[in-house]
């Protein structure tokens, strides 16, 4: 398989750039032509890769890009799940080079969605071709490929309840997630939960003059900053009431086992270029990022912010509010007691809306089943190394769907770094990681095929 890969590095390489200079944002409504183009590149590219059967589905959003290679009906089914939308590139002005003309500078391909998600997704159709070009594919293969994840899979749930048959599978494989270091290789074994929603606050019915009315009305700007700010206290802890009460605690040996995984506190400062660190006090940084529950502000706005000065007080301000969650707490139930306690704070000068727009479950996967057994062989016969089990901060909304509807446990095989840049200006991926990926993918067919008829 190896000397295949070596042999079509170039083309790999080259498809994956024409799939990138594709701007698959799904958050805007202007570049839905183009998540049809991207959507049908995806299927071409499976077709081509040697997949029997492949289709795109229509939904109310996004089409959904299936397609399947069933070699004998007695082997296990592994389905791969991905996703061809990105995150806005906004701001363009911060990027080093144009972010849907990917460029590749110290072995690293710069695009936005170089990592997160189509150099990861698109290993999979690679891995695929070199599988059946060498006569090795050892399970049955389904790929659904979606192009909602960055706006919360908002019509996947509603396409897995109808397709349970099609989608029928032993395991679930994903490549959205990161290792440790490309010489220290790891799998996640959890993802956060998340929640997000807007927020607003309405003062007087039209932007006054500051002078005139400055000290006698609500300016909603400085009152949704203090509400905000109250949000959490001077320990970094949430303030909602009822936020933690579900909060799934790990024991001291599970926190020990964590924090074993390797980690240079000065080399994280370094490369975000920041003095310190900050957040829940009583946690390291591992643990804020992985098994505790956060709230951020993910983008806020109001009154004039352009060139000179207009001396008003706004009518409105507005935020962006995201919260990430972990094992037993729900989107739904932490939205309603966000929605509840925002609205209980805001005083009487203003009125406030908090308008939620999507979320999705944390989860937590075994580390002592076949699925994971035969990722972590596949790794270690790869990368040399026995691959380390961690925790994920970041949210994949459909892989606790997966479970509650077709009953089957995801397997999260990623190969992106920290320093990526996902969702940043300057997202990359590199070279190494993308073909490591190619080559390890079959390994865990063959591996899970073994493990699977003993």
């Amino acid at each position: 398989m190896n000397q295949y890969i070596d042999k079509n590095k170039d083309k790999f390489l080259n498809e994956l750039l024409d799939l990138l200079r594709i701007p698959s944002v799904s958050a805007d409504s202007k570049f839905k032509p183009d998540m049809i183009k991207a959507a049908e590149f995806v299927r071409d590219r499976m077709k081509d890769a040697g997949a029997d059967r492949v289709e795109i589905f229509e939904t109310p959003g996004h089409p959904v890009v299936y397609g399947e290679k069933i070699v004998d009906p007695s082997l296990p089914t592994v389905l791969v799940y991905g996703h061809y939308d990105v995150q806005p590139a906004d701001p363009y002005e911060l990027w080093n080079s144009p972010p849907f003309e990917p460029i590749i500078k110290n072995d690293r391909i710069y695009a936005r969605g170089a990592c997160d998600d189509k150099g990861q997704f698109y290993m999979h159709i690679k891995a695929l071709e070199t599988m059946l070009a060498t006569h090795s594919l050892t399970c049955n293969i389904k790929m659904m490929i979606e192009g909602e994840e960055e706006i919360g899979s908002s019509h996947l749930e509603t396409f897995v309840k109808e397709h349970k048959e099609l989608l029928k599978c032993d395991t679930i494989l994903i490549s959205d997630t990161s290792i440790i270091a490309n010489d220290v290789p790891s799998i996640e074994t959890g993802l956060r939960g998340l929640t997000y929603m807007e927020v607003e606050v309405v003062g007087a019915n039209r932007d006054l003059h500051s002078g005139v009315y400055g000290g006698g009305v609500a300016n909603p700007i400085n009152v949704l900053c203090e509400m905000i700010a109250s949000l959490k206290d001077e320990k970094g802890h949430i303030t909602i009431p009822g936020f933690y009460d579900n909060v799934q605690n790990l024991t001291p040996e599970e926190r020990e086992a964590l924090n074993s995984a390797p980690f240079d506190l000065d080399e994280y400062k370094a490369d975000l270029q920041i003095a310190d660190v900050a957040g829940e006090e009583g946690y390291t940084t591992i643990e804020r990022t992985s098994i505790r529950p956060t709230l951020d502000v993910n983008g806020i706005w109001g009154g004039y912010i352009g060139e000179g000065a207009k001396t008003v007080l706004p009518s409105k301000a507005n935020a962006k509010i995201s919260m990430r969650l972990v094992p037993n707490q729900t989107d739904q139930e932490i939205c309603a007691l966000f929605t509840k306690h925002f609205e209980s704070i805001a005083p009487p000068s203003v009125k406030v809306t908090v308008t939620p727009h999507h979320g999705g479950l944390p989860y937590v996967t075994p580390t002592d089943s076949v699925e994971y057994e035969a990722a972590s062989l596949a790794m270690e016969e790869s990368f040399g190394k026995k691959p380390i089990p961690t925790r994920g901060g970041g949210s994949i909304p459909i892989v606790a769907l997966f479970e509650q509807e077709l009953g089957r446990k995801s397997i999260l095989m990623g190969f992106g770094l920290d320093i990526d840049a996902l969702h940043s200006p300057n997202e990359s991926y590199g070279l190494f990681n993308y073909y490591k990926g190619i080559e390890t993918i079959p390994l865990f067919f063959k591996h899970y095929a073994r493990l699977k008829s003993m």
